[in-house]
Formats: C-alpha cells, sequence, structure tokens
C-alpha cells in the first residue's frame, strides 16, 4: 500500500519486532502510550509477587511477559516504536502518593521518552505535593480507586479535582470494577466527581470495564472525558469481561477521544497484540480505518500530554 494514505490499511504487525513496519505504512513517526507503569523496584516486586498469584485474584494465571531490569523495559518500548509514555505511579495507603510523584518526576527527567506524571490520595497535604508536582511540568496524573480503595469524592480531593481542572492535565482514572471490584469503584460514584467538576480531563482507564457503555455514556455527558484501550478486547480480557458486540460501530460516535494506553510491563500478551485488537476495530467500521488508527495511537495522546505537534520528542 502506499504509506499514509486514508483509504487502505496495512497488514497488522505479526508480533513487536513487526511493530515499527505498521507505524511506518501508517504514516506515523512512532505510539504516545498514556497507560505504562514504571514504579520503585521494590514496589514493582510486589506488583509483580501479585501478579504471580492472580489464579488466586482472578481465577487464571497472569504472567508477566516483561519481566525485565528498568533499562531494558525502557529499550523494549523503543524498540517497539512507543516515542513517548506516561509512566503512572499510583499509592496504596497513606503517605505514599509525595514519594512515588517525586520518585516518577525523578525517572522522566532521566528518560527521555517518559513525561513527567504524579499521583494523588485522599490526605493532608494533596493540594501542596500535586501543585508542586503540576509547577515540575507533571502533564499526567494516575488515581487508582481500586488498588487505593479510596472514595474518590473524599473532601480532601475537592482541591485536587479542582486544580486539575484548572490546569486541563489529564487525570488517568481506575475507576470501573474491572477486573476486581473495590469499595469505592463503580462509573456511578466517579460521575459525582465529575458532576462537581464537568471540565475535568480524565481519561477513564481500561474504558471503564467492565462496564463499557457506560464509559461511553460519561463521554457523550461530558466534554473532556476520554477512555484508553488498556487491555480492552484482548483475548486474556475477553475471557473476563467482553465488549459489547457492537464496539467497533459504538466508537465510530466517540470522535477523537479514545487513547493509547496498554498496562506494559505487566501485560500477560505481548505489545502487539492490543495493536492487533485496535486494528480490527478500524477494519470493522468503515467510518474508522486509518485516520482513527492515527488519533488513538498517536494524535489525541499527544494532544492530551501536551505535546509538540510535530514529531520531536518534546
Amino acid at each position: 500500500m502506499k504509506q499514509g494514505t486514508d483509504s487502505a490499511l496495512p497488514s497488522p504487525p505479526t508480533d513487536d519486532a513487526d511493530v515499527p513496519r505498521w507505524l511506518a505504512e501508517l504514516g506515523l513517526p512512532g505510539l504516545v502510550d498514556m497507560h505504562v507503569h514504571f514504579l520503585p523496584e521494590r514496589v514493582l516486586r510486589k506488583v509483580w509477587a501479585y501478579f504471580d498469584n492472580a489464579e488466586q485474584h482472578y481465577g487464571k494465571p497472569w504472567p508477566i511477559t516483561y519481566r525485565y531490569d528498568e533499562p531494558t523495559r525502557v529499550e523494549l518500548l523503543r524498540q517497539l516504536g512507543v516515542q513517548r509514555f506516561a509512566p503512572l505511579v499510583y499509592p496504596h495507603k497513606p503517605g505514599m502518593a509525595a514519594w512515588l510523584t517525586n520518585w516518577v518526576l525523578d525517572f522522566a527527567a532521566r528518560t527521555p521518552e517518559a513525561v513527567p506524571t504524579a499521583t494523588i490520595y485522599p490526605e493532608p497535604g494533596v493540594e501542596d505535593y500535586l501543585g508542586a508536582a503540576l509547577g515540575a511540568g507533571a502533564r499526567c496524573v494516575k488515581v487508582h480507586v481500586q488498588v487505593g480503595g479510596f472514595d474518590p469524592r473524599d473532601p480532601y480531593l475537592t482541591p485536587a479535582w479542582r486544580m486539575l481542572a484548572e490546569a486541563g492535565v489529564p487525570v488517568v482514572v481506575h475507576c470501573g470494577h474491572g477486573p476486581l471490584r473495590g469499595n469505592y469503584t463503580g462509573l456511578d460514584v466517579f460521575a459525582e466527581v465529575l458532576d462537581a467538576h464537568p471540565s475535568l480531563l480524565a481519561v477513564l482507564a481500561h474504558a471503564g470495564m467492565p462496564d463499557y457503555s457506560g464509559a461511553l455514556e460519561l463521554a457523550q455527558r461530558y466534554a473532556r472525558v476520554h477512555l484508553d484501550t488498556t487491555m480492552v478486547g484482548t483475548a486474556f480480557m475477553e475471557e473476563l469481561m467482553p465488549l459489547p458486540a457492537d464496539w467497533p460501530a459504538l466508537l465510530a460516535g466517540l470522535g477523537d477521544r479514545l487513547v493509547l494506553g496498554s498496562d506494559y510491563p505487566q501485560l500477560p500478551y505481548h505489545y502487539a497484540e492490543q495493536l492487533r485488537v485496535i486494528q480490527r476495530w478500524a477494519e470493522s467500521d468503515d467510518r474508522l480505518g486509518v485516520p482513527f488508527l492515527r488519533r488513538v495511537l498517536y494524535e489525541t495522546p499527544r494532544r492530551l500530554l501536551g505535546l509538540a505537534d510535530t514529531g520531536s520528542q518534546s
């Protein structure tokens, strides 16, 4: 096919090594992934230990495909063609969020492809460390309602939500019941945060899994709500939380509010599988195609992260 045409889709990537070929045929300089995890080593080991016991938690194994040291994990993203990514961190108890935010800001400072990020927790002083992070250039914030076990409507978070809405910084929020229900998960709960802060630039992690239709309804109700693709539609997740049969048609009405997310490195499959799934959506509805792929994989996440329009790593 002619590179970069809007009419013909290239063949999907057969494996990770084939992703750069696929991107070139789409006319893209790379990928922008808004849902990647890099964590302090001792925290990461605990996360991996949790997934090693996945049969107890999820009823099926969850082998970690990219179980490598930090430099290797960064290099593998480069080889995949991931031009920029948001390294997301998240606390599970009070007193962790400021420390994790400082760590990830340092990680971004020494990793050219990583954008600076932050995280929050409902606790005294949250607006102070969030404000400091935004002042230091944080371009994305992670909020994990299920792991954190907190109510996103907690009054301690009110100034943080207000600050983020005013700054226009995207917040990747894991607030759905998937893959496990939490004490305060559910899109109806987070909808109350959006009611109070309707200009919040929220990215619903995992497309609100398993309430995909509810996530789309929130995107229709609030002009700044987006969805990410993290694990959505993969064979692994379809066994647990399948998509609606008409998902591609539903995406056609979503416009430019779907962004690439992967969950790398905690993947029980190879990175290219998520990309093949997204291409299948593009192939399934004539209203999607190449323009849809360009938006999801590159243009929309770059816009949300405040990156320059050029192909440079700015």
